[in-house]
Protein backbone atom coordinates (compact mmCIF):
# COMPACT_ATOMS: atom_id res chain seq x y z
CA UNK A 1 0.00 0.00 0.00
CA UNK A 2 1.11 3.35 -0.95
CA UNK A 3 1.48 6.47 1.21
CA UNK A 4 -1.46 8.60 0.42
CA UNK A 5 -3.36 5.45 -0.06
CA UNK A 6 -2.75 4.34 3.52
CA UNK A 7 -3.60 8.17 4.61
CA UNK A 8 -7.01 7.87 2.77
CA UNK A 9 -7.81 4.73 4.16
CA UNK A 10 -6.75 6.02 8.18
CA UNK A 11 -8.90 9.22 7.95
CA UNK A 12 -12.02 7.02 7.01
CA UNK A 13 -11.37 6.08 10.88
CA UNK A 14 -13.29 8.53 13.78
CA UNK A 15 -11.22 8.64 16.47
CA UNK A 16 -12.10 11.82 17.57
CA UNK A 17 -11.30 12.14 21.15
CA UNK A 18 -13.47 13.68 24.13
CA UNK A 19 -11.87 15.91 27.59
CA UNK A 20 -15.13 14.78 29.70
CA UNK A 21 -15.82 10.87 29.54
CA UNK A 22 -12.91 10.53 31.62
CA UNK A 23 -12.32 6.79 30.40
CA UNK A 24 -8.67 5.40 29.21
CA UNK A 25 -8.56 5.68 26.16
CA UNK A 26 -11.46 8.98 26.16
CA UNK A 27 -13.75 7.66 23.59
CA UNK A 28 -13.47 3.52 22.35
CA UNK A 29 -13.47 4.19 18.84
CA UNK A 30 -9.82 5.16 18.61
CA UNK A 31 -9.67 1.35 19.06
CA UNK A 32 -10.81 0.54 15.54
CA UNK A 33 -7.84 2.78 13.78
CA UNK A 34 -5.31 0.89 16.64
CA UNK A 35 -6.76 -3.11 15.81
CA UNK A 36 -6.18 -2.17 11.96
CA UNK A 37 -2.55 -0.63 12.40
CA UNK A 38 -1.95 -3.64 14.94
CA UNK A 39 -3.25 -6.22 11.77
CA UNK A 40 -1.48 -3.84 9.10
CA UNK A 41 2.18 -3.58 10.57
CA UNK A 42 2.01 -7.62 11.72
CA UNK A 43 1.26 -8.45 8.22
CA UNK A 44 3.81 -5.99 7.39
CA UNK A 45 6.11 -8.79 9.36
CA UNK A 46 7.08 -6.35 12.04
CA UNK A 47 7.99 -7.82 15.80
CA UNK A 48 6.65 -7.46 18.94
CA UNK A 49 3.48 -5.56 17.84
CA UNK A 50 1.55 -4.64 20.81
CA UNK A 51 -2.24 -2.88 21.36
CA UNK A 52 -2.26 -2.29 25.04
CA UNK A 53 -5.51 -1.98 26.52
CA UNK A 54 -4.91 1.46 26.80
CA UNK A 55 -4.80 1.89 22.85
CA UNK A 56 -1.11 2.45 22.91
CA UNK A 57 0.17 0.25 19.77
CA UNK A 58 4.08 -0.71 19.91
CA UNK A 59 6.23 -2.32 17.18
CA UNK A 60 9.71 -3.40 16.33
CA UNK A 61 11.79 -2.89 12.86
CA UNK A 62 14.65 -4.60 13.98
CA UNK A 63 18.01 -3.50 12.76
CA UNK A 64 19.49 -5.13 9.46
CA UNK A 65 23.12 -4.01 10.48
CA UNK A 66 25.48 -6.13 13.02
CA UNK A 67 26.40 -2.77 14.40
CA UNK A 68 25.39 -1.81 17.92
CA UNK A 69 23.08 1.26 16.57
CA UNK A 70 21.16 3.61 19.26
CA UNK A 71 17.51 2.08 18.96
CA UNK A 72 15.51 4.86 17.71
CA UNK A 73 11.42 5.65 17.95
CA UNK A 74 8.95 7.24 15.44
CA UNK A 75 5.66 8.55 17.66
CA UNK A 76 2.51 9.57 16.13
CA UNK A 77 -1.20 10.00 17.94
CA UNK A 78 -4.50 8.01 16.73
CA UNK A 79 -6.63 10.85 17.79
CA UNK A 80 -8.32 13.84 16.06
CA UNK A 81 -9.64 17.20 18.14
CA UNK A 82 -12.91 17.42 19.73
CA UNK A 83 -12.89 20.62 17.56
CA UNK A 84 -14.25 19.23 14.81
CA UNK A 85 -16.09 16.66 13.75
CA UNK A 86 -14.04 13.73 12.76
CA UNK A 87 -17.13 11.28 11.16
CA UNK A 88 -17.15 10.90 8.08
CA UNK A 89 -14.43 12.34 6.10
CA UNK A 90 -14.58 12.49 2.95
CA UNK A 91 -11.01 13.67 1.18
CA UNK A 92 -10.55 14.72 -2.21
CA UNK A 93 -6.85 15.23 -4.14
CA UNK A 94 -6.94 18.63 -5.67
CA UNK A 95 -4.23 19.55 -8.00
CA UNK A 96 -3.51 23.33 -6.75
CA UNK A 97 -3.19 26.21 -9.95
CA UNK A 98 -4.02 29.11 -7.46
CA UNK A 99 -7.08 31.08 -6.32
CA UNK A 100 -9.82 29.39 -4.66
CA UNK A 101 -10.88 25.94 -4.11
CA UNK A 102 -14.24 24.64 -3.83
CA UNK A 103 -14.65 21.88 -1.34
CA UNK A 104 -18.45 21.38 -1.27
CA UNK A 105 -20.48 22.39 -4.41
CA UNK A 106 -23.78 21.58 -2.72
CA UNK A 107 -22.78 24.09 0.78
CA UNK A 108 -21.10 26.05 -1.43
CA UNK A 109 -17.63 25.98 1.00
CA UNK A 110 -15.00 27.47 -0.45
CA UNK A 111 -11.29 27.61 1.21
CA UNK A 112 -9.96 30.93 -0.10
CA UNK A 113 -6.22 32.25 0.05
CA UNK A 114 -7.12 35.30 1.07
CA UNK A 115 -8.67 33.81 4.41
CA UNK A 116 -5.39 31.25 4.14
CA UNK A 117 -2.78 32.59 2.53
CA UNK A 118 -0.26 29.78 3.18
CA UNK A 119 -2.21 28.20 0.02
CA UNK A 120 0.36 30.23 -2.11
CA UNK A 121 2.85 28.40 -1.37
CA UNK A 122 1.83 25.27 -2.91
CA UNK A 123 0.79 26.64 -6.39
CA UNK A 124 1.15 23.40 -8.76
CA UNK A 125 0.90 21.09 -6.12
CA UNK A 126 -1.39 17.81 -4.73
CA UNK A 127 -3.37 19.10 -1.81
CA UNK A 128 -5.59 16.53 -0.10
CA UNK A 129 -8.69 18.67 1.35
CA UNK A 130 -11.54 18.07 3.03
CA UNK A 131 -15.31 18.56 1.91
CA UNK A 132 -15.56 21.46 4.23
CA UNK A 133 -17.75 19.55 6.93
CA UNK A 134 -14.99 17.69 8.97
CA UNK A 135 -11.68 17.60 9.75
CA UNK A 136 -9.53 16.39 7.86
CA UNK A 137 -7.86 14.29 10.31
CA UNK A 138 -3.86 15.06 8.75
CA UNK A 139 -3.31 15.87 12.72
CA UNK A 140 -2.02 13.25 13.04
CA UNK A 141 -2.76 10.06 10.41
CA UNK A 142 -0.31 11.82 8.06
CA UNK A 143 2.41 10.72 10.37
CA UNK A 144 1.45 7.57 11.02
CA UNK A 145 0.89 6.95 7.19
CA UNK A 146 4.42 8.65 6.95
CA UNK A 147 6.08 6.42 9.37
CA UNK A 148 4.37 3.28 8.62
CA UNK A 149 5.22 3.91 4.91
CA UNK A 150 8.64 5.06 6.10
CA UNK A 151 8.70 1.57 7.92
CA UNK A 152 7.97 0.10 4.30
CA UNK A 153 10.35 1.47 2.38
CA UNK A 154 12.88 0.35 4.54
CA UNK A 155 11.99 -3.21 4.42
CA UNK A 156 11.79 -2.71 0.28
CA UNK A 157 15.82 -0.90 0.47
CA UNK A 158 17.60 -3.44 2.68
CA UNK A 159 20.86 -1.80 1.06
CA UNK A 160 19.89 0.97 3.62
CA UNK A 161 21.07 -0.05 7.21
CA UNK A 162 19.86 0.92 9.82
CA UNK A 163 19.21 -0.18 13.90
CA UNK A 164 16.57 -1.33 15.70
CA UNK A 165 13.45 0.84 15.32
CA UNK A 166 9.88 0.85 17.44
CA UNK A 167 7.08 2.11 16.32
CA UNK A 168 4.37 4.08 18.74
CA UNK A 169 0.97 5.57 18.07
CA UNK A 170 -0.86 6.93 21.27
CA UNK A 171 -4.67 7.55 21.82
CA UNK A 172 -5.96 11.50 23.28
CA UNK A 173 -2.64 13.37 22.59
CA UNK A 174 -5.19 15.82 21.49
CA UNK A 175 -7.04 16.24 25.17
CA UNK A 176 -3.40 16.37 25.93
CA UNK A 177 -3.30 12.78 28.04
CA UNK A 178 -1.58 10.73 25.32
CA UNK A 179 1.97 10.14 27.60
CA UNK A 180 -0.64 8.83 30.37
CA UNK A 181 0.27 5.30 29.94
CA UNK A 182 3.13 5.35 27.57
CA UNK A 183 5.18 2.95 28.80
CA UNK A 184 8.95 4.51 28.32
CA UNK A 185 10.64 1.50 29.60
CA UNK A 186 8.96 -0.75 27.38
CA UNK A 187 9.46 0.99 24.07
CA UNK A 188 13.20 0.86 24.86
CA UNK A 189 14.60 3.96 22.96
CA UNK A 190 17.32 6.21 23.06
CA UNK A 191 15.59 8.60 21.64
CA UNK A 192 12.14 9.22 19.78
CA UNK A 193 10.85 11.87 17.16
CA UNK A 194 6.86 12.70 17.08
CA UNK A 195 5.83 13.21 13.77
CA UNK A 196 3.27 15.89 14.72
CA UNK A 197 4.11 19.45 13.01
CA UNK A 198 2.96 21.09 10.10
CA UNK A 199 4.10 22.40 7.26
CA UNK A 200 7.20 20.97 5.66
CA UNK A 201 10.29 21.92 7.37
CA UNK A 202 9.00 22.44 10.73
CA UNK A 203 11.38 21.12 13.44
CA UNK A 204 10.24 21.65 17.14
CA UNK A 205 12.18 21.08 20.49
CA UNK A 206 10.77 24.44 22.45
CA UNK A 207 7.30 24.09 23.50
CA UNK A 208 4.80 25.62 25.62
CA UNK A 209 4.99 25.10 29.26
CA UNK A 210 0.72 24.48 29.50
CA UNK A 211 -1.80 24.63 32.37
CA UNK A 212 -5.67 24.08 32.54
CA UNK A 213 -7.64 26.60 34.60
CA UNK A 214 -11.35 26.29 35.73
CA UNK A 215 -13.18 28.59 38.03
CA UNK A 216 -16.68 27.98 39.82
CA UNK A 217 -18.65 30.51 40.67
CA UNK A 218 -21.87 29.52 42.86
CA UNK A 219 -24.48 32.23 42.62
CA UNK A 220 -28.03 33.28 44.53
CA UNK A 221 -30.87 33.11 42.40
CA UNK A 222 -33.46 35.99 43.56
CA UNK A 223 -36.89 36.43 41.25
CA UNK A 224 -35.20 39.83 39.76
CA UNK A 225 -38.08 42.02 40.74
CA UNK A 226 -37.15 41.37 44.33
CA UNK A 227 -33.67 40.57 44.27
CA UNK A 228 -31.79 44.22 45.66
CA UNK A 229 -28.99 42.94 47.85
CA UNK A 230 -30.28 39.00 47.85
CA UNK A 231 -29.23 38.11 44.27
CA UNK A 232 -25.78 36.91 43.83
CA UNK A 233 -25.49 36.40 39.53
CA UNK A 234 -22.78 33.22 38.74
CA UNK A 235 -22.79 34.43 35.33
CA UNK A 236 -21.94 37.77 35.70
CA UNK A 237 -19.05 36.94 38.06
CA UNK A 238 -17.54 34.89 35.40
CA UNK A 239 -17.76 37.63 32.97
CA UNK A 240 -16.42 39.56 35.31
CA UNK A 241 -13.36 37.37 36.00
CA UNK A 242 -13.00 37.19 32.32
CA UNK A 243 -12.79 40.79 31.64
CA UNK A 244 -9.90 41.01 34.51
CA UNK A 245 -7.73 38.89 32.49
CA UNK A 246 -5.33 41.15 29.99
CA UNK A 247 -7.19 41.39 27.53
CA UNK A 248 -4.10 41.51 24.85
CA UNK A 249 -2.51 38.28 26.52
CA UNK A 250 -4.98 35.84 24.30
CA UNK A 251 -4.15 33.70 21.27
CA UNK A 252 -5.64 35.90 18.63
CA UNK A 253 -3.08 38.46 19.67
CA UNK A 254 0.17 36.93 20.47
CA UNK A 255 2.34 34.71 18.18
CA UNK A 256 6.34 33.41 18.77
CA UNK A 257 7.26 32.80 22.47
CA UNK A 258 4.69 35.23 24.05
CA UNK A 259 2.57 33.38 26.18
CA UNK A 260 -1.69 33.57 26.82
CA UNK A 261 -4.66 33.14 28.85
CA UNK A 262 -7.22 31.41 26.66
CA UNK A 263 -11.06 31.39 27.35
CA UNK A 264 -11.86 27.38 26.28
CA UNK A 265 -15.46 27.81 27.79
CA UNK A 266 -17.84 29.56 29.52
CA UNK A 267 -21.39 28.32 30.75
CA UNK A 268 -24.01 28.41 33.80
CA UNK A 269 -26.63 30.54 34.97
CA UNK A 270 -27.22 32.75 37.61
CA UNK A 271 -27.22 30.00 40.69
CA UNK A 272 -23.86 28.44 39.18
CA UNK A 273 -21.55 29.28 35.92
CA UNK A 274 -17.76 27.86 35.53
CA UNK A 275 -15.04 29.09 33.28
CA UNK A 276 -12.54 27.14 31.51
CA UNK A 277 -9.29 28.43 30.35
CA UNK A 278 -5.93 26.75 29.04
CA UNK A 279 -2.32 28.59 30.27
CA UNK A 280 0.68 29.19 28.05
CA UNK A 281 3.75 30.35 28.06
CA UNK A 282 7.55 29.62 26.96
CA UNK A 283 9.51 30.97 29.82
CA UNK A 284 9.24 28.84 33.20
CA UNK A 285 8.72 31.44 35.43
CA UNK A 286 6.44 33.57 33.36
CA UNK A 287 4.22 30.64 33.62
CA UNK A 288 4.60 30.49 36.82
CA UNK A 289 3.36 34.13 37.49
CA UNK A 290 0.23 33.48 34.76
CA UNK A 291 -0.58 30.54 37.22
CA UNK A 292 -0.55 33.03 40.34
CA UNK A 293 -2.59 35.83 37.87
CA UNK A 294 -4.89 33.49 37.32
CA UNK A 295 -5.87 32.50 41.25
CA UNK A 296 -5.29 35.65 42.21
CA UNK A 297 -8.24 37.17 39.56
CA UNK A 298 -10.27 34.60 40.78
CA UNK A 299 -9.72 35.44 44.35
CA UNK A 300 -10.34 39.16 43.37
CA UNK A 301 -13.73 38.69 42.07
CA UNK A 302 -14.66 36.53 44.99
CA UNK A 303 -13.79 40.17 46.87
CA UNK A 304 -15.77 42.30 44.18
CA UNK A 305 -18.67 40.16 45.06
CA UNK A 306 -18.14 40.38 49.06
CA UNK A 307 -18.73 36.22 48.77
CA UNK A 308 -16.70 33.47 48.99
CA UNK A 309 -18.68 31.31 46.44
CA UNK A 310 -15.69 31.83 43.85
CA UNK A 311 -13.16 28.37 43.66
CA UNK A 312 -10.48 27.94 41.21
CA UNK A 313 -8.57 25.53 40.28
CA UNK A 314 -5.26 25.42 38.21
CA UNK A 315 -3.51 21.88 37.16
CA UNK A 316 -0.20 21.30 34.96
CA UNK A 317 -0.55 19.68 31.64
CA UNK A 318 3.13 19.56 30.37
CA UNK A 319 6.20 21.79 30.79
CA UNK A 320 8.97 22.77 27.21
CA UNK A 321 10.94 20.07 26.45
CA UNK A 322 13.99 22.49 25.65
CA UNK A 323 14.50 21.85 29.53
CA UNK A 324 15.63 18.31 29.06
CA UNK A 325 17.04 18.88 25.25
CA UNK A 326 19.51 21.08 26.39
CA UNK A 327 22.37 18.60 26.83
CA UNK A 328 21.06 16.18 23.66
CA UNK A 329 21.13 18.28 20.81
CA UNK A 330 22.49 15.64 18.47
CA UNK A 331 18.93 14.68 18.69
CA UNK A 332 17.52 17.58 16.73
CA UNK A 333 20.99 18.05 14.17
CA UNK A 334 20.32 14.64 13.54
CA UNK A 335 16.90 15.80 12.57
CA UNK A 336 18.38 18.81 10.31
CA UNK A 337 20.42 16.57 8.88
CA UNK A 338 18.11 14.01 7.83
CA UNK A 339 15.69 17.02 5.92
CA UNK A 340 18.53 18.39 4.55
CA UNK A 341 19.03 14.83 2.58
CA UNK A 342 15.71 14.96 0.72
CA UNK A 343 15.81 18.83 0.08
CA UNK A 344 13.96 20.29 2.96
CA UNK A 345 15.33 23.63 4.71
CA UNK A 346 14.51 22.73 8.61
CA UNK A 347 12.24 25.46 9.91
CA UNK A 348 13.32 25.28 13.44
CA UNK A 349 10.39 27.26 15.66
CA UNK A 350 8.17 26.97 19.09
CA UNK A 351 5.75 25.34 19.30
CA UNK A 352 2.42 27.67 20.06
CA UNK A 353 0.95 24.55 21.68
CA UNK A 354 2.03 20.43 23.00
CA UNK A 355 3.24 17.38 21.82
CA UNK A 356 3.32 13.84 23.05
CA UNK A 357 7.20 14.84 22.72
CA UNK A 358 6.91 17.14 25.08
CA UNK A 359 5.69 14.97 28.44
CA UNK A 360 7.71 12.00 27.18
CA UNK A 361 10.95 14.28 27.16
CA UNK A 362 10.40 14.43 30.79
CA UNK A 363 9.67 11.20 31.39
CA UNK A 364 13.30 10.42 30.11
CA UNK A 365 12.48 10.17 26.28
CA UNK A 366 14.56 12.81 24.17
CA UNK A 367 11.41 13.72 21.55
CA UNK A 368 11.66 16.43 19.41
CA UNK A 369 8.76 16.96 16.85
CA UNK A 370 8.81 16.96 13.27
CA UNK A 371 6.65 18.06 10.45
CA UNK A 372 3.42 15.94 9.44
CA UNK A 373 3.00 18.55 6.32
CA UNK A 374 -0.66 19.61 7.42
CA UNK A 375 -1.83 22.93 7.69
CA UNK A 376 -5.47 24.24 8.99
CA UNK A 377 -5.30 21.82 11.96
CA UNK A 378 -8.62 21.34 13.91
CA UNK A 379 -11.10 22.92 11.57
CA UNK A 380 -12.78 22.33 8.07
CA UNK A 381 -9.61 23.64 6.15
CA UNK A 382 -7.60 21.28 6.93
CA UNK A 383 -5.51 20.02 4.21
CA UNK A 384 -2.00 18.44 3.46
CA UNK A 385 -0.04 18.79 0.53
CA UNK A 386 0.61 14.83 -0.76
CA UNK A 387 4.42 16.22 -1.74
CA UNK A 388 5.28 17.39 2.45
CA UNK A 389 4.29 14.21 3.09
CA UNK A 390 6.46 12.30 1.06
CA UNK A 391 9.04 14.32 2.76
CA UNK A 392 8.28 13.37 5.79
CA UNK A 393 8.32 10.07 5.07
CA UNK A 394 12.01 10.45 3.82
CA UNK A 395 12.94 12.28 6.48
CA UNK A 396 12.18 9.65 8.63
CA UNK A 397 13.81 7.19 6.34
CA UNK A 398 16.93 9.40 6.44
CA UNK A 399 17.12 9.51 10.05
CA UNK A 400 17.20 5.74 10.68
CA UNK A 401 20.14 5.84 7.85
CA UNK A 402 21.91 8.41 9.62
CA UNK A 403 21.65 7.16 13.05
CA UNK A 404 23.51 3.85 11.54
CA UNK A 405 26.17 5.72 9.63
CA UNK A 406 27.15 7.71 12.49
CA UNK A 407 27.12 4.62 14.98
Amino acid sequence: MKLIERFLKYVSFDTQSCETTGTNPSTPKQFALGEYLRDELTAMGLQDVELTDKCYLYATLPANTGENVPTVGFIAHMDTSPDASGENVKPSIVHYEGGDILLNAEKQIVMSPSDFPEMENYIGEDLIVTDGTTLLGADDKAGIAEIVSGIAYLQSHPEIKHGKIRVGFTPDEEIGCGADFFDVEKFGCDWAYTFDGGEVGELEFENFNAASGKVDFIGRNVHPGYAKDKMINALRMAITFADLLPRQEVPECTEGYEGFFHLMDIHGSVEEAQVRYIIRDHDRQKFEDRKTLFLETAKKVAEMYGCDRVVPEVKDSYYNMLEMLTGNMYVVDIAKEAMLQCGVTPKVRPIRGGTDGARLSFMGLPCPNIFAGGLNFHGRFEFVPVLAMEKAMMTMVNIAKIVAEKN
